[in-house]
């Protein structure tokens, strides 16, 4: 009788230590960098879409509050399918990418399916369905990066042959962005490009030459347009006595939302700024409306995550075996991690309106799926990087196979 009983409980324990057993084997073979990764880039999602969803209740409808939903259901399912792709895989990806990414940008610029969103022409629009292909052209700029940089390995040291050829191609490919009129997306992708660059390796040096270039460009192409000359005066103006929406209204009211949030901020879903007093809340100027809502406490706490995010990257980076994951992944984290800083330098004043997304947490449907996309693939690099639990020398052998 008492064996049957143990026999009995046996049998009922057998699918928990089966499923004990899967869940150790899967944790084995991921890396520490792979969750640390990871789970900050769930918690800045969720985190946004919380916070858009507040920032939008002022005027939105339920299909609104769905939709953003959607947005960040459908990039976290590719961030995840992405992750589980071999490096092979994105290196045959990377030309085709970048072609069918800039014959889409050329259709934006060229064709009357391209539409003006706040003076930028920067949407595609086919059948009622409406996205950025400059963020696709990101995206695959991630991955060309990293096969040019694979090739190229050996003359990197040379300015002729290593890092004028990418300058111009790259260059190329941000230039039928800049075509146009986003100017901000056009600083993120050519800061990602200069500052990857940098961090495999290539000598500053080498770079100065197309920072001075870029500069220059910068500086003739905003004061070319009556709009973005605007920004820029008003921007150096001590005491601004502009009210043009986007030169000076718009800052002044994200630096009055921070101000209303004190230490505690009013609590979720309680600013006044939301209420048409700040346009693009829930997009360019959602850092506002965290500082106001949240409080200084919330706007600290969304610094550490993007701080923590940036640590994860850099982890991935030195411990990437290959020049191609080097090159993508250091892609990404400046333009993850420079972008945010471009963002939330323009809420506090620091820098000028450009009109770019806080990564992960703005609302947006291209933005936000291409961004977790690169991050997905960012994280394949990761899980080939060693498992958490396994001994240095087995990581070593591993490194050595591929």
């Amino acid at each position: 009788m008492a064996a049957s009983s143990r026999t009995t409980r046996n049998r009922a324990t057998e699918p928990a230590q089966a499923a004990r057993i899967k869940l150790g084997k899967a944790l084995r073979a991921e890396s520490m960098n792979y969750f640390l990764l990871l789970g900050t880039t769930l918690f800045l999602v969720a985190f946004g879409v919380i916070m858009v969803f507040s920032s939008l209740a002022a005027d939105a409808t339920g299909a609104d509050f769905l939709t953003r939903g959607a947005y960040a259901a459908i990039g976290v399912v590719l961030m995840l399918i992405a992750s589980r792709f071999p490096e092979r895989f994105w290196m045959r990806l990377a030309w085709p990418l970048l072609v069918f990414a800039c014959v889409l940008q050329l259709l934006v610029v060229a064709t009357p399916l391209g539409k003006e969103v706040g003076g930028n022409q920067n949407w595609l629009v086919v059948g009622g369905f409406q996205f950025q292909p400059s963020e696709l052209v990101k995206l695959a700029l991630v991955l060309w990066l990293g096969v040019v940089v694979t090739k190229k390995q050996a003359v990197l040291d040379d300015f002729r042959r290593g890092v004028l050829p990418i300058i111009l191609v790259g260059g190329a490919a941000i230039g039928l962005v800049l075509v146009g009129d986003d100017l901000g997306t056009v600083m993120v992708m050519g800061l990602s490009l200069i500052g990857a660059l940098f961090l495999i390796g290539v000598r500053l040096r080498l770079l100065m030459l197309p920072v001075l270039a870029a500069a220059v460009l910068f500086v003739l192409f905003a004061i070319s347009s009556e709009n973005r000359l605007k920004r820029l005066t008003s921007f150096f103006e001590q005491h601004c006595t502009s009210y043009d929406l986007e030169s000076c209204f718009q800052p002044q009211q994200a630096l009055f939302s921070l101000a209303n949030g004190g230490v505690f901020g009013v609590g979720l879903g309680n600013s006044q700024g939301k209420w048409s007093w700040l346009p693009a809340a829930e997009s360019d100027y959602i850092f506002a409306i965290i500082g106001e809502e949240m409080g200084l406490i919330g706007a600290v706490v969304v610094l550490l995550l993007i701080v923590v995010l940036a640590y994860a990257f850099v982890r991935v980076l030195r411990q990437a075996s290959t020049p191609f994951a080097r090159g993508a992944t250091a892609f990404v984290l400046v333009w993850v991690i420079g972008q945010a800083c471009v963002n939330i330098g323009v809420v506090l004043g620091i820098l000028p309106v450009l009109g770019v997304p806080l990564p992960l947490v703005s609302a947006g449907g291209s933005a936000l799926i291409t961004t977790l996309v690169a991050i997905g693939i960012v994280l394949s690099f990761a899980r080939e990087s060693g498992a958490w639990f396994a001994p240095a020398k087995t990581r070593k052998r591993k490194a050595a196979a591929r």
